[in-house]
């Protein structure tokens, strides 16, 4: 992320320049269109499409809730939409964070052209993973996905969701779908690119996976755990770039990012490898969105192994160069002799009275041996 440079003079019109200082503005005024469009009845309709969750279906009372009527929803193509809607939210808070929050405490703190790149990357990261952790926690314990391990499995495939949850899963995809047009908007540096890219697309990739394969419960349960290790990261990055010294939320950070990829793939073979092959609907069909064949859950299996050492592998590398960085001796500073209005040493004293006596025409015993000669 890189650094934005404001400037007194007004760009032109539509100009890069123009588009990168005002862009909070412009998308606030592309949100207001679908939100003005809910006011007129001709508008409505499809306003709703963007606004709203759609696809769903109420569930009448049934004898052990006779007072009560459940609301489910489940997937669509009309999901794209509310995706974009909610991706220009993203964008909202995303630019109202950044100037009310993090730029203040840049410009306090003083931050180099590096740190300062980071530092806004840490700070947008850690609000984000702490309001997801904290929402998802909540979507847990309301479904009673701790209590009951079996729920992540059982009853598959998990076409019917709770508002909660598919709101949840809309949100996520629409933050990670803002993070392209942020790069852009951030001045993103070239070098910085290919990074982010590769992990906004993992993002992407898993979570519209376990969204579109009805693997809802599991990919719920995954990212709980994954954000709040994300969090600690990037909130220990934070108080490392305002104290060089502070060293202890890395050192518990490695520790829980070691226990969360094992409790990972746990819980991947554990709901894929034995949940799911053991259950009796085994036949792929679309329309049920049943996906509960072989091939399928080996791909899942896979994905999920592939990325859990791929992060692994990052982790490595980045443990390493901090030890090396730590262990590596400091380089000796060449001290520089100056000299010193002391008294002089014997040897000193005896050329200066040498000289003294030649300079003051004083014969040396050599010099008077010449002269006898």
């Amino acid at each position: 992320m890189g650094i934005r440079k404001k400037s007194n003079k007004n760009p032109p019109v539509l100009s890069h320049e123009f588009v990168v200082q005002n862009h909070a503005d412009i998308v606030s005024c592309m949100a207001m269109v679908f939100l003005l469009g809910l006011m007129f009845e001709v508008t409505a309709k499809a306003a709703v499409v963007f606004v709203t969750l759609q696809y769903n279906v109420t569930i009448p009372a049934t004898e052990e809730q006779p007072m009560e009527t459940a609301t489910l929803y489940h997937y669509g193509i009309k999901d794209l939409a509310t995706v974009f809607f909610y991706m220009l939210v993203a964008i909202i808070i995303h630019a109202v964070i950044q100037e009310y929050v993090l730029d203040k405490i840049n410009k306090r703190m003083h931050f180099s052209k590096t740190k300062h790149s980071k530092f806004n990357e840490s700070g947008q990261l850690s609000a984000f993973y702490l309001f997801s952790s904290v929402w998802g926690t909540s979507i847990l314990l309301s479904e009673n996905y701790v209590s009951d391990p079996t729920s992540l499995w059982r009853d598959y495939p998990h076409t019917s969701m709770p508002f909660q949850m598919k709101f949840f899963y809309i949100s996520q995809l629409a933050y990670w779908f803002h993070a392209f047009p942020e790069m852009y908007f951030q001045k993103t540096k070239k070098e910085d690119i290919p990074r982010q890219l590769v992990y906004i697309g993992l993002y992407l990739f898993h979570i519209s996976g376990a969204y579109l394969l009805n693997l809802t419960h599991l990919g719920l349960v995954l990212l709980v755990l994954h954000y709040f290790v994300e969090f600690l990261f990037h909130i220990s990055r934070l108080f490392y770039f305002s104290d060089d010294k502070y060293q202890k939320g890395f050192s518990l950070w490695a520790i829980l990012f070691v226990l969360g990829r094992l409790l990972t793939l746990i819980l991947s073979v554990l709901t894929v490898g034995f949940g799911l092959a053991r259950a009796e609907n085994q036949t792929l069909d679309v329309s049920t969105g049943n996906f509960n064949v072989l091939p399928i859950r080996i791909s899942v299996l896979a994905s999920i192994c592939l990325t859990q050492a791929f992060m692994m592998w990052k982790f490595i590398n980045f443990q390493l160069r901090r030890w090396r960085e730590h262990s590596s001796p400091p380089q000796p500073v060449k001290k520089k002799f100056v000299a010193t209005k002391g008294k002089p040493s014997k040897k000193e004293r005896e050329n200066g009275i040498n000289g003294t006596l030649t300079s003051n025409g004083a014969d040396s015993p050599r010099s008077r041996k010449e002269k006898s000669s």
